[in-house]
């Protein structure tokens, strides 16, 4: 289920992101204060949590909604990690930026090499792998990690199809 962040709930998201791990995420451990500034400046306009047995198990922020290629970050508690909450969450944001903005062509996402399960809920979802960045990725201890990145088209997403990249186009 998903269901609305509302900024009157700042310090429920400051505390589950402070809280938490984040292995693949930039930016080291998050601080609760930082996520209280960025709340009061609106950058969680559209997120949503993911509740699972009655409680909060993750987030999704929605990002760039004007743009035709949207964006998003996910993030899953790591004690609801591995049981399929990733997978229902891209699903759900996919059917839903699509289904509701007309304008929208593409879905992006992006995430470390490393991130096996993310990787895997990308190709689950009809998400194609579109790009590798060599060593852009830092973690928090300054170790620079590759990332790749993967989009689904509407047009895949209505008809079931995968569109897949010609890498081997250059002259």
């Amino acid at each position: 289920m998903f269901v609305r962040f509302d900024s009157g709930e700042g310090d429920a998201l400051a505390d589950f992101l402070a809280g938490e791990p984040w292995p693949f995420h930039t930016g080291g451990p998050v601080r609760r204060e930082d996520v209280l500034k960025r709340v009061e400046q609106g950058f969680y306009a559209e997120t949503y949590w993911i509740v699972a047995d009655g409680e909060r198990a993750g987030i999704v922020r929605l990002f760039d909604l004007e743009d035709e290629t949207p964006m998003f970050d996910l993030r899953i508690s790591e004690r609801h990690r591995g049981k399929g909450l990733g997978r229902a969450a891209v699903r759900w944001l996919t059917d839903r930026l699509f289904g509701e903005l007309p304008h929208v062509e593409r879905i992006e996402g992006t995430t470390r090499r490393d991130n096996v399960a993310m990787r895997r809920v990308f190709r689950r979802c009809g998400y194609v792998k579109e790009a590798h960045y060599r060593k852009a990725w830092p973690d928090a201890s300054g170790h620079r990690h590759d990332s790749v990145g993967y989009a689904i088209l509407r047009h895949d997403w209505q008809t079931g199809d995968t569109t897949v990249p010609d890498f081997h186009d250059e002259l």
